[in-house]
């Protein structure tokens, strides 16, 4: 069957800057999809569609009929760092690994099959905030001893240099992003095991468990960074409702509350990843997406 890659991941790729593409893993890609699958002797049934911004996922079958996912991911999504929290979590609260002997050799993700087609989006908004919630919780342990994972005060000054060249539309807000991840950063606190992308639409319906999460981007740090995207959840609905900024901050609140994570410290986290991904919207040309997110990061 043909492996193309699906067009959403073909975008978000090409967005990224130059330094960090790897040209050639796309053209690679039906080749490289071919070689896992055979190293694992398991039969490809359907890549999913439309898939993620940074990998390509098969699904499969073992020859016995299990089910399970092939996850191929370029180099510089950093899989090795996926694996590794993976493995960590064990199956609690995310996604199963279910055989490692060739990760070193492609790079390439077997996992439990999922239903991808059902995440905590398919829900009502406030059953899916109290699932996600509980899985979330799940995923905060401690690290282990020399983990290779970056903290959160690493990650998001890699992300301030992009802020601080930010254009003139979005300086203010740039800057006050900016002077909040320099308070939160000066009082890190605690050191757990972060998601790093955790959203509804990263939460699936399981077979062992009624929700698992899938993609983590793993860091080390404190809840309210990791919980600070769910914030922004469905913001589009968010933003066409009457409450606005008082019901952005009542989501802040509740949110917090839920999950005993101090109301200020989400808050400014909320605010900081809102302004550095509408930043980056900006940069890679989708304006509409990068609007939203900045207009929600002022209401906080």
């Amino acid at each position: 069957m043909a492996f193309e890659p699906p067009q959403r991941l073909v975008r978000a790729l090409g967005e990224l800057p130059e330094t960090a593409r790897d040209a050639d893993w796309l053209g690679k890609l039906p080749r490289l999809t071919e070689d896992a699958l055979a190293r694992r002797e398991v039969a490809a049934q359907r890549v999913q569609a439309p898939g993620g911004r940074s990998s390509l996922v098969v699904l499969v079958r073992y020859p016995d009929g299990t089910p399970a996912a092939l996850k191929l991911a370029p180099p510089q999504a950093r899989p090795g760092l996926e694996l590794a929290a993976l493995a960590h979590w064990g199956g609690f609260g995310a996604v199963r690994i279910l055989d490692t002997r060739f990760h070193e050799v492609d790079g390439a993700l077997l996992l439990e099959r999922l239903h991808p087609e059902v995440s905590l989006r398919s829900l009502p908004e406030a059953k899916a905030l109290l699932e996600a919630s509980g899985t979330l919780r799940r995923l905060w342990v401690a690290p282990p001893a020399g983990h290779g994972w970056e903290t959160v005060a690493e990650r998001t000054r890699a992300q301030s240099r992009a802020l601080r060249a930010a254009p003139a539309e979005v300086a203010a807000l740039a800057a006050t992003a900016l002077a909040v991840r320099e308070e939160l950063t000066a009082q890190p606190g605690e050191e757990l095991l972060l998601h790093g992308n955790f959203r509804q639409g990263k939460v699936l319906a399981g077979e062992r468990a009624p929700w698992l999460t899938v993609g983590p981007d793993p860091l080390v740090g404190e809840r309210a960074y990791d919980l600070a995207r769910l914030v922004r959840d469905r913001l589009e609905d968010q933003m066409a409702t009457s409450a606005g900024a008082a019901g952005a901050r009542r989501r802040v609140n509740k949110l917090a509350d839920a999950l005993e994570v101090d109301r200020d410290r989400l808050r400014g986290w909320t605010v900081f990843r809102a302004v550095e991904s509408g930043n980056r919207a900006l940069a890679a040309g989708r304006r509409r997406e990068a609007e939203l997110l900045l207009e929600f990061a002022a209401w906080l």
